[in-house]
């Protein structure tokens, strides 16, 4: 199944079942070492997978904002220094492209029989990975500082625009706006959600030829650049984790964020009650007076590493497999994420993603040349947000840059 259906997705979050804890795991032996994002639910389907850690059973994580950049070279050795890699439906390309997971089709028969359908994710014919959340980003406000400026929570770009105008000219905030603007991986984001928000195709049809630099590609630099004008000078430095810093710092009102980070932003820690307190969600934006959510929604779901024994790929499945078990769901956790897990309750917290589902937001694409373009749209974006070059030229060198790479691996002639 690929949830990109908005039906099916709403579907998998419509189901409740009951929780159940598992007692023990069934492993005796093997190595579990996980590699993923660092954020609450990733911690929870660690410790979850942790708690299979017993004599002669080694389970142990690395989360971390940087994971990305390491999770390719820690499977390509033989044996992987990591067993399973937490993902998404972008990054599991990149792994899929060098052949470093395996196919979960027999370690489902053999172990996961009671995983439902719906986590099961397969491509080609074949289940790659097991999801158990949905994510996207959308809009983040402070609802006491739009009150105090009489504005309503945007529902496009530009009012975002209208509104860090006014908080500024009434010397609220100098720098009102938040973004994971980081160069790099999330600078490439926040344009695929952009020109995806303005109606753009990022490939001509039917094949890996890139095509952005044209009239929604500008239109949507031009607004992330509008909007890089309210953010804090240092944007281009800040990913996930210090945006949400900036936030709970109290110095940002506005910003385009992921459902996975809001539960933080909204409880009492490392903020002051001013902050989290006032602290609320909405759906995606709009862009360009258009209709389509300039965001994207996403899966995550774990992996099992190619370069590994059979022993150990057993042990992780299993460990996994309990890391994303109903028994995981519990009053503290359930907020944490839109969970695809059997006894999962929608929270409040988590309205902003129901709402990108509700929008039909388009989810990331999974093709194999998508990886290649989105590096290319993080090393090349930067210099026009500094104002160093057009629009048009970052967008020629990010079609150069990626058309040499999808020739290089064989996606171009």
């Amino acid at each position: 199944m690929f949830i990109a259906k908005k039906a099916a997705l709403a579907t998998v979050l419509a189901v409740l079942g009951t929780t159940t804890a598992l007692a023990d795991c069934g492993i005796d032996a093997g190595r579990v070492s996980i590699v993923g994002n660092e954020f609450p639910a990733i911690h929870t389907v660690a410790n979850g997978a942790a708690a299979c850690a017993k004599d002669g059973v080694e389970v142990k994580a690395n989360l971390t904002a940087d994971h990305q950049k390491i999770n390719l070279a820690g499977m390509q050795g033989n044996p992987a220094e990591y067993t399973s890699a937490i993902i998404a439906n972008s990054s599991i390309v990149a792994l899929m492209n060098d052949d470093v997971i395996r196919p979960l089709d027999d370690l489902v028969a053999a172990h996961g029989q009671d995983i439902p359908k719906h986590q099961l994710i397969t491509i080609n014919g074949n289940v790659m990975a097991v999801a158990f959340m949905a994510n996207a980003q959308h809009l983040v406000y402070r609802g006491d500082v739009l009150e105090q400026i009489g504005v309503e929570p945007p529902k496009t770009y530009e009012d975002m625009l209208a509104a860090a105008e006014k908080i500024r000219a009434e010397g609220i905030m100098e720098n009102p706006v938040g973004g994971a603007y980081a160069a790099g991986w999330n600078l490439a984001q926040e344009f695929v959600n952009m020109y995806l928000g303005h109606g753009g195709e990022f490939f001509a049809p039917g094949s890996a030829e890139v095509s952005i630099n044209n009239e929604k590609g500008v239109a949507a630099l031009e607004m992330m650049k509008a909007l890089s004008e309210y953010m804090n000078p240092d944007f281009l430095t800040h990913d996930s984790n210090a945006t949400s810093a900036e936030w709970e710092a109290g110095n940002v009102a506005l910003m385009n964020m992921w459902g996975s980070r809001t539960g933080v932003l909204m409880d009492s820690e490392g903020s002051a009650p001013e902050v989290y307190e006032n602290t609320m969600v909405a759906g995606p934006m709009t862009v360009g007076g258009g209709d389509q959510a300039a965001s994207t929604l996403w899966w995550d779901g774990w992996t099992v590493a190619k370069n590994i024994s059979d022993e150990d790929a057993a042990a992780t499945f299993i460990a996994m497999k309990n890391g994303v078990s109903p028994s995981i769901l519990n009053d503290e956790t359930m907020s944490q994420a839109v969970w695809m897990i059997e006894g999962y309750q929608p929270a409040p917290v988590n309205a902003g993603v129901f709402a990108a589902i509700d929008m039909g937001t388009t989810p990331y694409p999974m093709l194999p040349y998508m990886g290649l373009l989105h590096t290319a749209l993080g090393d090349n974006l930067a210099e026009f947000l500094q104002g160093k070059e057009s629009a048009e030229q970052a967008l020629a060198d990010v079609e150069a840059a990626y058309t040499a790479a999808a020739k290089e691996k064989g996606f171009l002639r």
